[in-house]
């Protein structure tokens, strides 16, 4: 398929059309909600981030789809007043994606830097929720957030989430996993902040696999991966059963085996609801969700 800005254009405004509801007809708002998110989404792909500067371009290049281009503080109010729209509409996107199924997924953090200077980090306004931060990757600190994202490999967000930096990556790293729409039998991949026997025992038992780095404390060589409770137990039981010191000795008892691989796994989780997906749930403006993280 050919990369087209008028075909994504005219899709998303379509789509965005259909999902969100009908505003109350006013004859000074020439300018749809579905038209100010079109323009969004072109903003983003075109990769202006000045608004001016996007609108001046958007006169020239999308004039034939669109009959009225709003002004620069109209077009920042609109989409200011939509932002649970599209932060809802950003979720229905990322679910149409091949990406969204997928078994193999990433999650990796980066830092935001908001200032550098003392002078800069007292007078602004992110004061009371941004925080000091070290960064691995350039061995310095830093004052900012830190973005927790899970995605799959085609780029595709699953979860997404701002935090301070102060907070570790395997809590987030697991809440992301836990608001992610799982089907089980995930493998992860992340890096040596996502180590511990209980992130790793919390993620088999959403029926997961964690795969990471070996950290230089651990034996062996390669990525250390942990298995989900009932490969785990699968595993062991074949172990014992190929030994040649236990070829001789008596099977155990059904009930026993049974009782004992409970007590050593975590049970899964319910399977999922067989209720058809495919159709898009009615967005409410009183239902709208707060954070990105709980959209994709």
């Amino acid at each position: 398929m050919d990369a087209d800005l008028d075909l994504l254009c005219t899709a998303v405004y379509c789509t965005a059309d259909d999902l969100l509801p009908d505003r109350p007809r006013n004859a000074r708002r020439a300018v749809s909600d579905a038209e100010i998110v079109t323009l969004c989404v072109a903003q983003a792909i075109m990769g202006i981030p000045s608004d001016r500067r996007f609108l001046k371009v958007a006169r020239k290049r999308l004039a034939h789809l669109f009959p009225s281009i709003p002004s620069q503080p109209a077009y920042f109010k609109r989409r200011r007043r939509l932002a649970a729209q599209l932060e809802w509409l950003m979720g229905m996107f990322a679910s149409q994606s091949p990406g969204w199924r997928d078994d193999l997924l990433l999650i990796d953090s980066t830092p935001v830097e908001c200032a550098r200077s003392r002078e800069t980090v007292q007078r602004s306004a992110l004061a009371d929720a941004a925080d000091y931060g070290w960064c691995a990757s350039q061995h310095r600190f830093f004052w900012g957030f830190r973005l927790h994202a899970l995605f799959a490999l085609d780029g595709t967000p699953r979860a997404l989430r701002l935090v301070s930096p102060k907070l570790d990556d395997r809590e987030v790293g697991l809440t992301l996993l836990q608001r992610c729409d799982l089907a089980g039998g995930e493998t992860v991949i992340g890096d040596k902040n996502y180590a511990g026997r209980d992130f790793a025992r919390a993620v088999s038992a959403l029926d997961a696999t964690i795969v990471r780095p070996r950290r230089r404390d651990e034996p062996g060589q390669g990525p250390h991966s942990r298995r989900s409770g009932n490969e785990s137990s699968r595993s062991s039981g074949r172990a014992k059963t190929s030994s040649p010191s236990n070829a001789t000795a008596p099977a155990p008892s059904t009930a026993s085996a049974n009782a004992s691989s409970n007590a050593s796994s975590p049970s899964p989780p319910a399977s999922p609801s067989t209720t058809n997906s495919d159709a898009p749930p009615a967005y409410s403006p009183t239902t709208s969700p707060n954070t990105v993280e709980s959209l994709i």
